[in-house]
């Protein structure tokens, strides 16, 4: 009998099996963009979720930086970030943000943040900032955000998209019935209606969303969850597998194997989405500017 997500919680972490199992790169290039993330003071969730990209992301010059500080006013049962009360916003930070994106040169930069629901706006008009100021500094880099879910608020959604971001990321993160276990502070269908409202809001606008699997959740329950994507018209999924950051966050419950991650592909690609990016090692940012050449080739862009 499969527990579920809260019964294996806080049980020691199973051993990885072959295929996530790594190695780590080096080299000059991971220790420049180390360097320069440094200097800029600005967080990333490479490391404030523990990512196991992180070496080899670090080591093409791909980073996502996580804005409005390293403290998150929710309490997800998978995210490794911290919870507590936020520090106060630091108004420099989209000048430091795109000092950092200029400098490593990047072609295609991730902006996340924490949830800061303790904010009037919820971090909505610090992340249009962000955008404005790397558009100025490095205008032939594409920018993608991935906010939290402001509550579905038009006002909050509208400040985001009228900055000009190029991808708009907003995760599922698992099927509808596991969503009160792994992200409690989050509803389905408002995330749903979110990536609607996006594409409503800005019609030119890429929506992207990610899903993990392994937290217990069925075949049918997955397949359910990207006909609802598609049904929002989202453009770009991505699909991995979740580890269990420490022994008090939610368990794994099945560790997919890579063959089926490509079946999952396929389905996905069958439902319609542009772009799909399924395997194991697979995050929200994971490579994504290589996922976002691959619709900009197939649109023939």
């Amino acid at each position: 009998m499969q527990l579920s997500v809260l019964e294996t919680r806080h049980e020691p972490r199973p051993r990885l099996p072959a295929w996530l199992k790594k190695s780590l790169p080096g080299g000059d290039v991971l220790m420049q963009t180390r360097a320069v993330v440094a200097r800029s003071g600005v967080a990333t969730v490479c490391e404030e979720a523990r990512c196991p990209n992180l070496s080899e992301c670090w080591s093409k010059r791909h980073a996502t930086f996580m804005i409005l500080g390293d403290k998150c006013t929710r309490r997800c049962t998978f995210c490794a970030v911290l919870t507590a009360r936020p520090d106060p916003v630091e108004h420099d930070e989209p000048r430091r943000l795109a000092d950092a994106v200029a400098e490593l040169a990047l072609r295609h930069v991730v902006i996340t943040s924490v949830a800061r629901d303790d904010l009037d706006d919820e971090g909505a008009g610090h992340f249009a900032a962000c955008v404005r100021a790397i558009r100025a500094a490095l205008p032939t880099c594409a920018i993608e955000v991935l906010p939290a879910d402001f509550h579905g608020r038009d006002d909050c959604l509208a400040a985001v998209c009228e900055a000009g971001p190029d991808i708009y990321n907003h995760n599922i993160e698992t099927v509808a019935r596991l969503q009160k276990a792994v992200r409690p502070a989050a509803r389905y269908e408002r995330s749903l209606e979110l990536l609607r409202r996006v594409k409503q809001l800005r019609p030119a606008l890429f929506t992207k969303s990610g899903i993990m699997v392994g937290l217990g959740e069925s075949r049918a329950e997955l397949n359910e969850t990207l006909r609802d994507l598609r049904a929002h018209d989202v453009d770009i999924l991505t699909v991995g597998q979740y580890l269990q950051p420490t022994p008090g966050h939610a368990a794994v419950a099945r560790f997919v194997p890579p063959a089926e991650f490509d079946e999952i592909a396929a389905e996905a690609r069958e439902l319609g989405f542009h772009s799909v990016a399924s395997g194991p090692f697979v995050r929200s940012s994971y490579n994504a500017g290589e996922v976002f050449d691959a619709i900009h080739a197939r649109r023939g862009l």
